[in-house]
C-alpha cells in the first residue's frame, strides 16, 4: 500500500522533494484544482511514453504535483 505523512509544523513551500498525486486525467485534474483556487505552477506536460505531469500551489503555499501514468498498475503494488 501507500502512506502519506504530513509534517504539521513544517514551513509551507514549493522547494524540496515533490510527491506526485496519481490521477486518471491530468488535464482535468489540473483544471479542477485551478477552478478551486490553486495557482498554476507547472502546466500539464507530456514527459514521454504518455506520462503527463503538472503542479499547482495550494492556498497555503504548498506544491501539489500531479501525474497521469497510463503504465501504472495498482494491482502490482498491492
Amino acid at each position: 500500500g501507500f502512506e502519506l505523512g504530513l509534517l504539521p509544523d513544517a514551513v509551507p513551500g514549493i522547494g524540496g522533494a515533490q510527491a506526485l498525486w496519481g490521477v486518471a486525467d491530468a488535464d482535468a485534474a489540473y483544471a479542477r484544482l485551478l477552478a478551486l483556487g490553486a495557482t498554476a505552477l507547472e502546466p500539464v506536460k507530456d514527459v514521454g511514453e504518455g506520462i503527463k505531469v503538472a503542479a499547482v500551489t495550494d492556498p497555503f503555499g504548498n506544491r501539489l504535483g500531479l501525474i497521469e501514468n497510463p503504465h501504472f498498475d495498482l494491482k502490482k503494488v498491492r
